[in-house]
């Protein structure tokens, strides 16, 4: 038995491993945490995101560097939790969590942190006048089942916090945390000329990404003891994940179907040839939409699985043309994914055997999760007959853009020359040839998708291969694939 009272070999402790990494990652979100910090319109800040992506350690974090002083309360914590049960006001709220935590709090010197707030939703009522009582204070929320609270017919104040979503690290933040942060520059500088000269060193953190993923505790296993060790937590991520749906489960739902969708349903999906639409059958035979839909959403609410739907025409808004009843299903991790399908991070980082193996799933799941990290919200387009498809349409700074995902670098199809055909578009393909630009075709790396789109009203990038290089040089090989 270990000290922290796990009996297997590795053991998720709250501190460590659940939100509080022991390593200083450098994050993407601590920038808009920091803008919430010193906005003079600033609301309660509400903290949504998975279970273990790093919530807890990111607050934490910002109580440390820019406040004095930091009053945390978990409400996982039995005592904490009896403690905030008994709010009824929010100077009550102030007054009880000094009385727990010992911190007194000073207006705009203390981040005040009240985290896993779903477990007791009367708060919900304080907070919803908090801001109006206490202008000056700074209270910050997080949770990972918070979207369960918003469509379980609890009152909960989306309109009085600011919300911000915190996703499991990306491409880039996975190279800077594995020691590689002039790739990671590179990537955000956008320089042709350069990415071209890193190609190889980009590659080979890219299939190394594509095993671990961008779960804090996994990037932290890896760097600490490699593949085995990385592979052994998300295991344990995905039981945790799968206890976690009778701990906390939504209001009307079965848990066994949740577990059911979550654990054999998405993966066996994507692991299909045929994946252009989720496909209730592939729960298992005669199971229809009315049984598991409320399942799926719990788990999509839960942030533990990215729904992507259906758009019927390539056209802004592209919400209007949606298809709700059609959409794919992606889990939110690329290593969690791995593990559920049980692929060999062999396979992957030595070669393209794994990435093509699912019928290029793996690239297809990077290329989601990199689109929902930056703040896009990807569709997928077919044909009512079903026999040409492109696997996402989102819109960004550059109007509508049709993105075809190519798990090694196989030829375009012709769903995207058609498309792009017909409505006037650019069309993109993400594959593991470089860069280039042809008439209505821009092709890029797969690891370039995070930071090649800006959103609609951000500036955009504009290919610059001859700018100054700088003193850049492609950094020696050191990792093997290891156990």
């Amino acid at each position: 038995m270990n000290p922290n009272g796990c009996g297997g070999a590795v053991c998720l402790d709250s501190d460590r491993h659940m939100g509080w990494a022991a390593m200083d990652f450098k994050r993407n979100v601590y920038d808009e945490l920091l803008a919430w910090r010193n906005s003079p319109h600033r609301k309660p800040l509400l903290l949504r995101g998975a279970r273990q992506v790093g919530k807890t350690h990111m607050l934490r974090t910002l109580g440390a560097q820019e406040y004095q002083s930091l009053s945390y309360v978990t409400l996982f914590n039995q005592d904490a939790k009896e403690a905030m049960e008994q709010v009824k006001s929010p100077s009550m709220l102030l007054d009880n969590m000094e009385a727990y935590t010992g911190v007194r709090a000073e207006p705009g010197n203390t981040l005040l942190v009240i985290d896993e707030v779903q477990e007791v939703p009367a708060l919900y009522e304080q907070i919803k006048t908090f801001n109006e009582t206490y202008p000056d204070m700074h209270l910050a929320l997080a949770g990972s089942y918070l979207g369960l609270a918003m469509h379980s017919g609890v009152s909960f104040p989306v309109g009085n916090v600011d919300i911000v979503t915190m996703t499991p690290m990306t491409y880039a933040e996975f190279l800077r945390a594995v020691g590689d942060g002039i790739l990671a520059d590179a990537l955000e500088a956008q320089n042709i000329e350069t990415l071209t000269a890193l190609t190889s060193r980009l590659e080979q953190r890219f299939r190394q990404y594509c095993v671990i993923g961008g779960m804090p505790a996994v990037v932290e296993g890896f760097i600490e003891s490699g593949y085995a060790q990385a592979r052994r937590i998300q295991n344990v991520l995905l039981s945790n994940y799968d206890m976690d749906f009778s701990k906390h489960p939504s209001k009307g739902v079965d848990v066994e179907r949740i577990r059911l969708v979550f654990s054999q349903a998405i993966p066996s999906h994507l692991a299909q040839e045929n994946n252009h639409k989720f496909m209730f059958s592939h729960i298992g035979k005669g199971a229809r939409a009315s049984q598991y839909e409320s399942a799926v959403q719990t788990i999509v609410d839960s942030g533990l699985a990215l729904r992507v739907h259906k758009v019927k025409v390539p056209r802004k808004p592209l919400r209007l043309y949606e298809d709700q009843s059609s959409f794919k299903l992606y889990m939110h991790d690329v290593g969690l994914l791995g593990a559920a399908l049980a692929v060999s991070p062999a396979d992957i980082v030595t070669n393209d055997r794994g990435l093509v193996e699912y019928k290029g799933v793996m690239a297809e799941q990077f290329v989601c999760q990199e689109l929902v990290a930056a703040g896009f919200a990807p569709s997928y387009w077919n044909n009512d007959s079903s026999t040409a498809e492109v696997d996402f349409v989102f819109s960004s700074s550059r109007g509508v853009t049709p993105l075809e995902v190519k798990a090694g670098e196989g030829r375009t199809k012709r769903s995207l020359q058609g498309l792009c055909a017909e409505y006037g578009l650019h069309g993109w393909r993400a594959s593991m040839r470089g860069y280039k630009e042809q008439d209505w075709l821009t092709n890029i790396p797969l690891w370039m998708v995070g930071t090649m789109f800006r959103p609609s009203g951000e500036e955009d990038f504009a290919p610059d291969a001859g700018a100054d290089l700088g003193a850049i040089e492609e950094p020696e090989r050191t990792e093997a694939i290891g156990e």
